[in-house]
């Protein structure tokens, strides 16, 4: 069997790590060695670790971005609420895989605000999906099928950070009742949304 290209096998190893030791622990030496290359090779496809991350999130988790832009640019013949259930899925699994990768920079002040400046200087960052489903909702707002008046960056906001925080709820398993299914979490919140913002 074809073994798979290095730049492919690093970010599997680098997924893996980062989703079991989390990225503050997980070394660019530790993922070379996961990946069966040197560090010498990790550093020849990947100018940093967080330039590793930032991979990692485009490739190896379920990608936001395309939708929203795709949406930003034609919402298509669906009702805004079935497109903001599909964006509420879509964050609710990319929040679900990517909190625990993450979660590992709180603890560690330094390497956050190192991490931060990173992602800064890639143009990137957790702010980035709000500020796209803000420009679809404009663009909805435009074509008339929000209010007028309708605060969309709150909007985006809210829906976003209710996929995030049910990421967060439901990480421990300290909870008795399981968690409500995916798409009828994100069917529910699209309605609620809409309901502050409907035309």
């Amino acid at each position: 069997m074809q073994q798979k290209p290095t730049r492919a096998r690093i970010l599997d190893a680098a997924h893996d790590l980062m989703l079991t030791i989390g990225l503050a622990r997980a070394t660019t030496k530790e993922i070379a060695k996961a990946a069966g290359c040197s560090e010498a090779a990790l550093y020849k496809h990947f100018a940093s670790k967080e330039e590793l991350f930032v991979a990692v999130l485009q490739e190896r988790l379920p990608r936001l971005g395309p939708l929203l832009r795709r949406l930003a640019e034609d919402p298509g013949e669906r009702s805004v609420a079935d497109n903001l259930a599909e964006i509420a899925r879509l964050a609710c699994h990319f929040y679900a895989q990517s909190f625990p990768i993450a979660a590992s920079l709180y603890a560690e002040t330094k390497l956050k605000r190192r991490h931060e400046d990173s992602m800064q200087e890639m143009g990137t960052g957790p702010h980035v999906p709000i500020e796209a489903l803000d420009t679809y909702l404009r663009a909805e707002r435009d074509a008339g099928r929000i209010a007028p008046d309708a605060d969309t960056f709150a909007a985006a906001s809210l829906l976003l950070g209710a996929c995030a925080q049910r990421a967060f709820a439901y990480d421990s398993t300290v909870g008795k009742q399981p968690p409500q299914p995916v798409d009828e979490f994100a069917a529910a919140l699209a309605r609620t949304l809409l309901a502050g913002i409907r035309r």
